[in-house]
């Protein structure tokens, strides 16, 4: 499967574009509103406990613990949708994923702000895979020293795969929009330390 890296330096993204036909993803999207266990996400910032709007859920091959705007998760086991998705995605990109946090966006006011996935218990440099299933979102990088950005819109059932250093070096993020917007669900396939 053809990509090609967005990233102008310091880093690697490769966009794969769609790679799952749109009635499959949206199959998909809907089974796993049902299958999954989804939360509102928390966090801590600035010393406040925030709970958001947009839901989440973490699964993976076992219990693996991990803590971000530190607040604790425990994944839970594969759903049999999940499974499949990832098989897929694993075929796509030539990477095996032991993890995958699943956001939930309502609407387009839902997003996410500026960050890097560098929790220490991902494994470092390991490849991130992240596919839409639903509505079409703009993606957003930029650069820590730099400030240059790059964005894209990532459309249901499309790929994209972040590699090496970017998280390191590049921010990204989900802009909440104004626009119209229906439900998406954003999957991110990770590599735990086991």
């Amino acid at each position: 499967m053809k990509s090609n890296n967005i990233l102008p330096y310091d880093g690697v993204c490769e966009d794969f574009g769609v790679v799952i036909p749109d009635s499959k993803a949206l199959e998909w999207r809907d089974a796993l509103l049902k299958e999954v266990s989804w939360k509102n996400d928390e966090a801590i910032i600035f010393g406040k406990h925030i709970t958001t709007k947009r839901k989440v859920a973490w699964y993976a091959d076992k219990n693996f613990s991990y803590t971000y705007s530190k607040i604790k998760k425990t994944a839970l086991l594969w759903t049999p949708t999940l499974k499949e998705i990832k098989l897929a995605v694993e075929k796509h990109c030539g990477s095996r994923f032991n993890s995958c946090l699943l956001n939930l966006y309502h609407n387009g006011s839902e997003g996410m702000a500026w960050h890097s996935d560098g929790e220490k218990e991902l494994k470092k440099y390991a490849p991130i895979a992240s596919l839409t299933l639903g509505e079409t979102r703009r993606f957003c990088f930029k650069h820590k020293e730099t400030k240059h950005k790059e964005c894209l819109e990532l459309e249901n059932g499309s790929l994209i795969v972040m590699r090496g250093e970017t998280q390191e070096h590049w921010l990204h993020r989900l802009p909440p929009t104004k626009k119209p917007k229906e439900l998406r669900i954003n999957l991110t396939f990770r590599i735990m330390e086991e």
